[in-house]
């Protein structure tokens, strides 16, 4: 079943009142298929093939509102002998050398002013990752593959006989 980003993204005008002095964000446009740069190359394809599952680099912390980037030691600790010889890992090793996260672009962004949790979403409702990002296990390089706008989210609700209603995603203060 193709469930739209709801499970992971959601982007949408705020049905919350605006205070007359903060006006909010417009939501921006949506690139879909277009290869997000990042700062190193990584293959999810090599390495979901070796094994790995996406929680083991993409861990939900407490209280759950998303996802973490995968942590260097992580990555070094097989890549301290894996293709060690290699420019870009010789640049993830300096990373983890001077203890500063590697910038990763993000590809999936909810704004502000919506409530989402990868908790109640992966965990709770069992959704798949791949069900809002796509077959990342076949991608060498990410791209933004679903849509995060209120419309694909509220599609994959009504699919999933999931609430619906505007307080489900807004004014979670």
């Amino acid at each position: 079943m193709w469930c739209a980003a709801a499970a992971l993204v959601a982007v949408a005008v705020s049905a919350a009142p605006q205070d007359a002095a903060v006006a909010p964000k417009p939501p921006t446009k949506e690139t879909l298929g277009k290869p997000v740069p990042q700062p190193i190359p990584y293959s999810h394809k090599t390495h979901l093939a070796l094994g790995l599952q996406c929680q083991q680099c993409h861990t939900i912390p407490d209280p759950g509102f998303s996802a973490t980037f995968p942590k260097e030691e992580a990555c070094m600790a097989c890549h301290q002998t894996i293709k060690a010889e290699s420019p870009a890992i010789q640049k993830l090793a300096e990373f983890h050398k001077n203890e500063k996260p590697v910038p990763w672009e993000r590809i999936y962004r909810v704004p502000d002013y919506v409530w989402f949790s990868h908790d109640l979403h992966h965990k709770e409702a069992k959704i798949a990752c791949e069900t809002c990002h796509g077959p990342v296990a076949e991608r060498d390089v990410l791209a933004k593959e679903k849509p995060t706008s209120m419309a694909s989210c509220m599609t994959c609700h009504a699919e999933m006989q999931a609430a619906n209603e505007c307080d489900v995603c807004h004014d979670h203060r």
